[in-house]
């Protein structure tokens, strides 16, 4: 039976489709999430097509030659937001829960540029899903950064982790969108000395209490924040300096004597002094087991727990001296007095206390 003129137009603009549609996808140049062209920091977990983000400033760093570049990214709650850093230069992405293809980058002049896709909120909000970067057939991808020489681990609560620090109108916001851990002290501190980074840092986190169920010692080991069995590979990573900036959360609920989390621990009974620098010396040896050689910074501040008068600064001075370890040091930041956490210009100001003791006192 011959074909009508509407039957061979149809074949014809379908034959069409498909052979675009083959062009556009030949058009494209696809980097994997484990593609060696792609520098990562922090820990990050490997699936069969993915990679999954957790913490706070993990990031995926590439270099290429173009005008743009796309990434295909999957959030877990869309809650988290990240940092697209393209030759310096910031816009936030904000990627939801269905798979997608993101624009990170368009319309740049042609020729060397650097992307770093950077997580700025922490694993409270969710994980995310990394694929792939992708780009068009005409970009050539260099290599990727080289391994940075320096490299410093932070472990902490909301402090590092960045939280309200952009909820400019003062009411402290848990909102995700406030929180931004590239501008921290922790990571202010790690670019300074142009290190590598990693942030162990969750909103509420304590040492033998918090405002979280879980506790630093029962956490800084794995990879899976959630998850007890996913341990982390402890070899992958070795910093020469190591901070801790933990107690707030200890220091807010001991102080209050009640509530389901204080149960939880102790009953109805305060814990002794004894428990507590006991408990911090115990994490500090568990740390000190992972990094035998690394200088350790066991720091607090600077909200209301290191305000003179209080014990908890002590607490940690007294563990430090119990160590008896010429490479584990106490560094009290200074109290900032004002309310909620610090702001952007406070945390400058941690950073360049933080910068000043390790100048003084550390040999990388």
């Amino acid at each position: 039976m011959p074909l009508s003129t509407k039957n061979i137009l149809s074949n014809l603009f379908t034959g069409l489709t498909v052979l675009c549609f083959f062009a556009n996808a030949q058009a494209q140049k696809t980097v994997s999430f484990q593609d060696a062209h792609v520098r990562e920091m922090g820990r990050i977990a490997y699936k069969s097509d993915y990679a999954v983000l957790y913490y706070s400033g993990t990031s995926l760093e590439i270099n290429f030659t173009g005008t743009g570049v796309k990434a295909w990214l999957k959030d877990e709650r869309g809650d988290n937001y990240f940092n697209v850093i393209v030759d310096g230069k910031i816009v936030v992405l904000h990627p939801d829960t269905a798979k997608r293809l993101y624009t990170l980058a368009s319309g740049l002049t042609y020729g060397n540029h650097t992307l770093q896709l950077y997580k700025r909120s922490e694993w409270g909000d969710g994980s995310t899903n990394f694929y792939s970067f992708q780009f068009d057939n005409s970009a050539t991808i260099l290599p990727a950064p080289p391994v940075k020489k320096r490299a410093i681990e932070f472990y902490g609560n909301s402090i590092t982790a960045g939280y309200a620090i952009e909820d400019y109108s003062g009411r402290d916001s848990y909102l995700s969108r406030y929180k931004n851990n590239y501008i921290t002290y922790a990571a202010l501190t790690a670019r300074h000395y142009d290190a590598q980074w990693s942030f162990i840092a969750k909103s509420g986190i304590g040492v033998t209490v918090g405002y979280y169920p879980a506790t630093m010692p029962e956490i800084y080991e794995r990879l899976d924040p959630l998850d007890e069995k996913s341990k982390w590979d402890f070899s992958k990573y070795t910093p020469q300096v190591v901070v801790v900036n933990l107690f707030q959360n200890d220091a807010g609920v001991i102080q209050s004597g009640s509530g389901a989390l204080f149960e939880a621990r102790f009953g109805h009974t305060p814990p002794t002094e004894q428990f507590i620098v006991n408990t911090y010396k115990n994490f500090i040896k568990g740390i000190r087991s992972k990094y035998p050689k690394a200088s350790i910074i066991c720091s607090l501040g600077s909200m209301s727990a290191c305000k003179p008068g209080l014990p908890w600064s002590g607490y940690i001075q007294s563990a430090v001296q119990q160590l008896n370890d010429k490479n584990i040091y106490s560094f009290i930041f200074t109290y900032k007095n004002t309310p909620g956490h610090p702001t952007v210009k406070e945390h400058q100001a941690m950073a360049d206390e933080l910068i000043g003791f390790i100048d003084k006192t550390i040999k990388w």
